[in-house]
Formats: C-alpha cells, structure tokens, sequence
C-alpha cells in the first residue's frame, strides 16, 4: 500500500513540516505502508535533504518549462535535486487552474526525464447517466500517457480521483463498488496501451474524502494499491489513524 499525502498549501509553517515529517518516519517505521509526502514546494529542500528514512517525498506539480528565463517556475530537475522521488501531475486544482491534457502529458514526459515516479491524477468532475465520465477519464489517461515508453508508462502510478467526492464524509463520497468499478475500467485502459499483462501491476490510488472509517474497506474491495489523501493529511491524529488503520 502506497499513501500519498498531499499536504497542498495547508502546511505555511516551517516547524508545522518538521512535525509532520517527524510523525510519518515514526508511522513507516511501524508499518510496511509506502508513505509519499508531498509538501509544499518551498519546504521540500528543508525536509528531504539528506532522506534516510522510509519516507518518501514529492512534488506536488512540476513546471511545463525547462530551466532558462522562467521566473517563478519550480522545473523537474529543481524537485529531484532536492529529493523528490515522485511527482504529483494533472491534480485536478492544476487543471481547474488551466493544465490541460496537452499540458499534463508533456508535465508528465518532464518528470519522467528526471528519474520522478509520476503519479497522474484523473477524475471527472460528475458522474451522468450515460457514463461519458468513462470517455472522460479514457482521454485523461490516454492523452497522459501517450509521450511515454512502455517502460515509462508501466512505472507511472495513477490517481484516481473523483472531483465530486472530494470534501465529503465517508457516507456520501464514492462507495466501493463505485471505486472498484473505476479499477477495473482504468485496467481497461491502460491494457489498450500496454503490453501483455503490465496493466495488471501498475499502482492505482485512490483519493476522495477517505477516512479512518472506510480506508480498510476500500482498501480490502476494490483493488486500489494506496491512496492519495489530501486535508486528512495533515491533521496529525486523522492521518495516524488512516495508517493504524491500514496496518
């Protein structure tokens, strides 16, 4: 199990970090759960320098430029100097905020070039009765995916996330059987663009108000391989009990 934790820009405080990074080493000591902290990117430098621990770190997006007179733009290379092993791409706040597929696959060819794990985000926005949410996320996928060697796209983690469930209690987000579904159709996916039976070992997440209350059940039901949690993240209680849960 893979928990990514999207700290986003909750976290403003550098001890606030430090806190956080502390109390993730104590949970990956105790367990055989992969933790991937993502936070925000000035503090990255600050936390992941010199890493020796079971924690991992990520970006939580990586610039469509290169290095050269881009001001203010954070690059791949920047984020894997500094200790990243992962990057977040396609969050569905970056693509509200104008990425596009076109923007997210050529993210995505950039952190792959600098040796980051990928892991891409998809979801839709709302679920219709004719199920064009499907074709949706096909697009999402397809689109991403399309720069990458086969090798690449077999070692890119996916996200799935539906943006309608995001900010809900467990009772009214995304039920198992819902998730399990979206498993098995991203396998479909991926299986058209990958050879043999790769699609079948790649990790999926999922994310979308997952709590303590129904992280086991997701977990045991519909065939994600971590989660990627997002608020909960970084309420220190909250995301201890996601990790006993799941231990």
């Amino acid at each position: 199990m893979i928990i990514a934790a999207n700290w986003k820009a909750y976290v403003e405080d550098a001890d606030k970090a430090k806190k956080l990074v502390a109390l993730a080493k104590r949970l990956a000591a105790k367990t055989k759960v992969e933790l991937v902290l993502a936070p925000p990117a000035p503090f990255l430098g600050l936390i992941a320098s010199g890493n020796r621990s079971r924690v991992s770190f990520a970006a939580q997006d990586v610039s469509v430029t290169l290095g050269g007179a881009y001001t203010g733009e954070a690059t791949a290379q920047m984020y894997a100097a500094l200790g990243a092993r992962y990057a977040l791409v396609g969050h569905s706040e970056r693509r509200a905020a104008g990425d596009t597929n076109a923007t997210v696959a050529e993210k995505l060819a950039h952190a792959v070039a600098q040796g980051l794990t990928p892991i891409l985000c998809v979801g839709e926005r709302e679920r219709d009765p004719a199920a064009d949410y499907l074709q949706f996320i096909r697009e999402e996928l397809v689109s991403a995916l399309s720069q990458l060697s086969q090798k690449e796209r077999l070692n890119t983690v996916i996200a799935y996330e539906p943006v309608w469930a995001i900010g809900k209690s467990a009772t009214d987000a995304a039920d198992s059987a819902e998730i399990q579904e979206m498993t098995l159709f991203i396998r479909k996916v991926l299986a058209e663009i990958m050879p043999g039976k790769a699609a079948s070992r790649a990790s999926i997440l999922y994310g979308g108000s997952v709590e303590p209350a129904n992280i086991r059940d997701i977990a045991g039901g519909t065939g994600v391989d971590g989660f990627l949690v997002g608020h909960a993240s970084v309420a220190p209680d909250t995301f201890s009990a996601l990790i006993t849960a799941l231990a």
